[in-house]
């Protein structure tokens, strides 16, 4: 049984992780993927980088941002600036437009 959204203490990060069967989830996992009740999970982040062919490294540079800003951004564990939202929304709808601006 999963535990979402519910922080754990390394204690019952332990207690979990000792009662857990990990071949049954695993299982589980890929009996979900073949019925087809699970999804690829992406963002606007990915999409805005993928649609200008850059790596994770060369958009973050062009961003001005370390890729480990980017990757969280990616990952939805942070969300990024005002301004950053709207480079991100140029780079999706005309990633062209941020490929001539210089990397830092």
């Amino acid at each position: 049984m999963p535990l979402k959204n519910k922080r754990l203490t390394k204690a019952d990060l332990g207690a979990y992780e000792a009662k857990r069967d990990l071949a049954a989830d695993l299982l589980q996992s890929v009996r979900e993927m073949k019925a087809g009740q699970v999804g690829v999970v992406t963002s606007p982040v990915i999409e805005a980088r993928k649609k200008t062919g850059l790596s994770q490294s060369r958009f973050a540079a062009l961003l001005g941002v370390s890729v480990r800003t980017l990757q969280g951004w990616e990952q939805g564990r942070k969300q990024p600036s005002g301004a950053v939202r709207t480079l991100l929304a140029i780079a999706g709808t005309n990633p062209k437009a941020v490929l001539v601006v210089p990397a830092k």
